[in-house]
């Protein structure tokens, strides 16, 4: 018999395996400046990390109106011990397309992977 961590590892590498995309995130950190001035700075606190983007679309209709809206998701595949804190910025390439997106909320983290819904970034906060 399998023991739970054997079948996590393989789950994993599995999931990886599908990764067609590469995520480099970028975080904006207070700096100290030479002439002792606090200021902020872009800084790359990961590059190249192997990821997975989902796209989906929601149909949604309030009662009344004439058409349905149309909304986009999209979810970050990543492996979960990376760390995307709130407000980065993570520059996906994935099929030959490279977009700038931020985390969207909470992510879900599971044993084989996190999922991390986005939304395009629109600048620093």
């Amino acid at each position: 018999m399998l023991s739970q961590n054997t079948v996590v590892a393989a789950v994993r590498e599995v999931l990886e395996s599908t990764y067609t995309g590469t995520c480099d995130i970028v975080e904006r950190q207070k700096v100290t400046k030479e002439n002792k001035s606090t200021g902020f700075e872009e800084i790359t606190v990961l590059e190249k990390q192997p990821c997975k983007l989902s796209f989906s679309t929601i149909k949604s209709s309030a009662p009344g109106e004439a058409a349905a809206s149309i909304v986009q998701i999209t979810k970050l595949f990543i492996a979960p011990e990376i760390d995307v804190r709130p407000g980065s910025k993570l520059t996906v390439t994935q099929n030959g397309t490279t977009a700038e997106y931020t985390r969207s909320g909470k992510a879900a983290v599971y044993n084989t992977h996190q999922e991390i819904v986005l939304e395009l970034f629109q600048g620093w906060a």
